[in-house]
Protein backbone atom coordinates (compact mmCIF):
# COMPACT_ATOMS: atom_id res chain seq x y z
CA UNK A 1 0.00 0.00 0.00
CA UNK A 2 1.27 3.46 -0.88
CA UNK A 3 -0.51 5.16 2.02
CA UNK A 4 0.04 3.67 5.48
CA UNK A 5 -2.94 2.31 7.34
CA UNK A 6 -6.21 0.63 6.51
CA UNK A 7 -9.28 2.31 5.06
CA UNK A 8 -12.11 1.77 7.56
CA UNK A 9 -15.83 2.23 6.96
CA UNK A 10 -17.56 2.74 10.34
CA UNK A 11 -21.30 1.96 10.70
CA UNK A 12 -21.91 5.67 11.28
CA UNK A 13 -20.94 6.34 7.68
CA UNK A 14 -18.00 7.75 5.78
CA UNK A 15 -14.50 6.34 5.79
CA UNK A 16 -11.10 7.17 7.22
CA UNK A 17 -7.58 5.76 7.16
CA UNK A 18 -6.36 4.19 10.38
CA UNK A 19 -2.78 3.13 11.00
CA UNK A 20 -2.52 1.05 14.20
CA UNK A 21 1.25 0.85 13.85
CA UNK A 22 1.58 -2.95 13.85
CA UNK A 23 0.38 -5.87 11.76
CA UNK A 24 -1.13 -7.67 14.76
CA UNK A 25 -3.22 -4.62 15.67
CA UNK A 26 -4.55 -4.37 12.13
CA UNK A 27 -6.35 -7.66 12.71
CA UNK A 28 -8.39 -5.94 15.44
CA UNK A 29 -10.20 -3.89 12.79
CA UNK A 30 -12.20 -7.00 11.77
CA UNK A 31 -14.37 -7.22 14.91
CA UNK A 32 -13.80 -8.76 18.30
CA UNK A 33 -15.25 -10.41 21.38
CA UNK A 34 -18.27 -9.28 23.40
CA UNK A 35 -19.78 -6.00 22.27
CA UNK A 36 -17.18 -5.81 19.49
CA UNK A 37 -18.97 -8.70 17.78
CA UNK A 38 -21.30 -6.08 16.32
CA UNK A 39 -18.42 -5.08 14.02
CA UNK A 40 -17.60 -8.62 12.88
CA UNK A 41 -16.50 -8.86 9.25
CA UNK A 42 -14.58 -12.17 9.22
CA UNK A 43 -17.56 -14.18 8.04
CA UNK A 44 -15.74 -16.49 5.64
CA UNK A 45 -12.53 -17.25 3.72
CA UNK A 46 -13.04 -14.41 1.24
CA UNK A 47 -13.30 -11.89 4.10
CA UNK A 48 -10.02 -13.11 5.58
CA UNK A 49 -8.35 -12.83 2.18
CA UNK A 50 -9.64 -9.26 1.86
CA UNK A 51 -8.10 -8.40 5.21
CA UNK A 52 -4.77 -9.87 4.09
CA UNK A 53 -4.90 -7.77 0.93
CA UNK A 54 -5.66 -4.60 2.93
CA UNK A 55 -3.07 -5.28 5.64
CA UNK A 56 0.56 -4.19 5.71
CA UNK A 57 1.70 -7.61 4.55
CA UNK A 58 3.63 -7.15 1.27
CA UNK A 59 1.66 -7.71 -1.92
CA UNK A 60 1.71 -10.93 -3.87
CA UNK A 61 0.67 -13.30 -1.10
CA UNK A 62 -1.48 -16.19 -2.36
CA UNK A 63 -3.13 -18.12 0.44
CA UNK A 64 -5.30 -21.18 0.75
CA UNK A 65 -8.04 -20.47 3.29
CA UNK A 66 -10.86 -22.65 4.61
CA UNK A 67 -13.57 -22.06 7.25
CA UNK A 68 -11.41 -23.57 10.01
CA UNK A 69 -8.75 -20.96 9.25
CA UNK A 70 -11.33 -18.20 9.68
CA UNK A 71 -12.26 -19.63 13.08
CA UNK A 72 -8.57 -19.68 14.04
CA UNK A 73 -8.15 -16.08 12.83
CA UNK A 74 -11.06 -14.91 14.97
CA UNK A 75 -9.69 -16.73 18.02
CA UNK A 76 -6.28 -15.10 17.54
CA UNK A 77 -7.87 -11.70 16.99
CA UNK A 78 -9.96 -11.96 20.16
CA UNK A 79 -6.87 -12.93 22.17
CA UNK A 80 -4.99 -9.98 20.69
CA UNK A 81 -7.84 -7.69 21.75
CA UNK A 82 -7.43 -8.96 25.29
CA UNK A 83 -3.67 -8.46 25.35
CA UNK A 84 -3.74 -5.05 23.69
CA UNK A 85 -6.57 -3.76 25.89
CA UNK A 86 -4.79 -4.94 29.03
CA UNK A 87 -1.61 -3.21 27.93
CA UNK A 88 -3.42 0.01 26.99
CA UNK A 89 -5.19 0.20 30.36
CA UNK A 90 -2.34 -0.99 32.55
CA UNK A 91 -3.91 -4.34 33.37
CA UNK A 92 -2.52 -7.86 33.51
CA UNK A 93 -2.62 -10.10 30.48
CA UNK A 94 -5.02 -13.03 30.64
CA UNK A 95 -2.95 -16.26 30.52
CA UNK A 96 -5.55 -17.76 28.18
CA UNK A 97 -4.96 -14.95 25.67
CA UNK A 98 -1.21 -15.40 25.96
CA UNK A 99 -1.59 -19.12 25.31
CA UNK A 100 -3.61 -18.52 22.13
CA UNK A 101 -1.02 -16.10 20.75
CA UNK A 102 1.90 -18.36 21.67
CA UNK A 103 0.24 -21.38 20.07
CA UNK A 104 -0.29 -19.49 16.82
CA UNK A 105 3.27 -18.14 16.89
CA UNK A 106 4.67 -21.67 17.34
CA UNK A 107 3.52 -22.68 13.83
CA UNK A 108 5.71 -22.07 10.80
CA UNK A 109 5.43 -18.46 9.54
CA UNK A 110 5.23 -17.09 6.03
CA UNK A 111 8.46 -17.31 4.08
CA UNK A 112 9.78 -14.78 1.58
CA UNK A 113 12.61 -15.22 -0.91
CA UNK A 114 14.61 -13.38 -3.54
CA UNK A 115 13.11 -13.90 -6.98
CA UNK A 116 14.94 -14.08 -10.29
CA UNK A 117 15.86 -10.49 -11.06
CA UNK A 118 16.32 -9.54 -7.42
CA UNK A 119 12.75 -8.72 -6.42
CA UNK A 120 11.07 -10.04 -3.29
CA UNK A 121 8.39 -12.71 -3.47
CA UNK A 122 6.50 -15.09 -1.21
CA UNK A 123 7.34 -18.78 -1.35
CA UNK A 124 4.40 -20.48 -3.15
CA UNK A 125 1.98 -22.66 -1.25
CA UNK A 126 1.51 -20.35 1.73
CA UNK A 127 -1.30 -21.24 4.11
CA UNK A 128 -3.55 -19.18 6.34
CA UNK A 129 -1.98 -20.81 9.40
CA UNK A 130 1.43 -19.51 8.30
CA UNK A 131 -0.09 -16.05 7.93
CA UNK A 132 -1.60 -16.25 11.41
CA UNK A 133 1.77 -17.36 12.79
CA UNK A 134 3.33 -14.27 11.22
CA UNK A 135 0.66 -12.07 12.84
CA UNK A 136 1.17 -13.78 16.21
CA UNK A 137 4.95 -13.38 16.01
CA UNK A 138 4.43 -9.70 15.29
CA UNK A 139 2.38 -9.57 18.51
CA UNK A 140 5.19 -11.26 20.44
CA UNK A 141 7.60 -8.63 19.13
CA UNK A 142 5.21 -5.81 20.03
CA UNK A 143 4.24 -6.89 23.53
CA UNK A 144 7.81 -7.78 24.53
CA UNK A 145 9.57 -4.97 22.68
CA UNK A 146 10.41 -1.29 23.18
CA UNK A 147 6.92 -0.09 22.23
CA UNK A 148 5.02 -2.38 24.58
CA UNK A 149 4.19 0.53 26.86
CA UNK A 150 2.94 2.62 23.95
CA UNK A 151 -0.11 0.53 23.12
CA UNK A 152 -3.02 2.91 23.58
CA UNK A 153 -6.74 3.32 23.06
CA UNK A 154 -8.02 6.25 21.06
CA UNK A 155 -8.65 9.26 23.31
CA UNK A 156 -12.19 9.78 22.05
CA UNK A 157 -14.86 8.69 24.53
CA UNK A 158 -16.77 6.78 21.84
CA UNK A 159 -13.90 5.06 20.03
CA UNK A 160 -12.29 1.77 21.06
CA UNK A 161 -9.62 1.50 18.38
CA UNK A 162 -6.19 0.46 19.68
CA UNK A 163 -2.84 1.48 18.26
CA UNK A 164 0.84 1.55 19.11
CA UNK A 165 2.32 5.03 19.22
CA UNK A 166 5.56 4.81 17.24
CA UNK A 167 5.96 8.58 16.94
CA UNK A 168 9.18 10.04 18.27
CA UNK A 169 7.53 12.31 20.87
CA UNK A 170 5.11 9.57 21.93
CA UNK A 171 2.11 11.89 22.13
CA UNK A 172 -0.35 10.30 19.74
CA UNK A 173 -3.89 10.42 21.19
CA UNK A 174 -6.25 9.62 18.35
CA UNK A 175 -6.93 6.69 16.06
CA UNK A 176 -6.79 9.21 13.22
CA UNK A 177 -6.65 13.00 13.18
CA UNK A 178 -9.10 13.09 10.26
CA UNK A 179 -11.70 11.33 12.41
CA UNK A 180 -11.50 11.48 16.20
CA UNK A 181 -8.84 14.19 16.30
CA UNK A 182 -10.93 16.57 14.24
CA UNK A 183 -14.13 15.68 16.09
CA UNK A 184 -12.39 16.53 19.36
CA UNK A 185 -11.25 19.86 17.93
CA UNK A 186 -14.82 20.67 16.91
CA UNK A 187 -16.16 19.75 20.37
CA UNK A 188 -13.48 21.81 22.10
CA UNK A 189 -14.12 24.81 19.87
CA UNK A 190 -17.88 24.55 20.41
CA UNK A 191 -17.47 24.28 24.18
CA UNK A 192 -15.24 27.38 24.28
CA UNK A 193 -17.71 29.29 22.15
CA UNK A 194 -20.60 28.36 24.43
CA UNK A 195 -18.59 29.24 27.53
CA UNK A 196 -17.82 32.61 26.02
CA UNK A 197 -21.55 33.18 25.52
CA UNK A 198 -22.26 32.08 29.07
CA UNK A 199 -24.06 28.97 27.81
CA UNK A 200 -23.45 25.58 29.35
CA UNK A 201 -22.00 23.11 26.87
CA UNK A 202 -24.06 19.92 26.39
CA UNK A 203 -22.75 16.75 28.06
Amino acid sequence: MDTPGMLLHPPSGGSFRFDPGALCLELLTTGGPGRLAAYEVLDGPDALLRWVSDSRLPDGLRLTVDPADVTAARALRDALWGLASARAHGGDADPADVAVVNAAAAAAPLVARIAVGGSREWVPGATARQMLSTVARDAVDLFTGPYADRVRECGSHDCQLLFVDTSRPGRRRWCAMERCGNRNKVRTHRARHLEGDGTRAPD
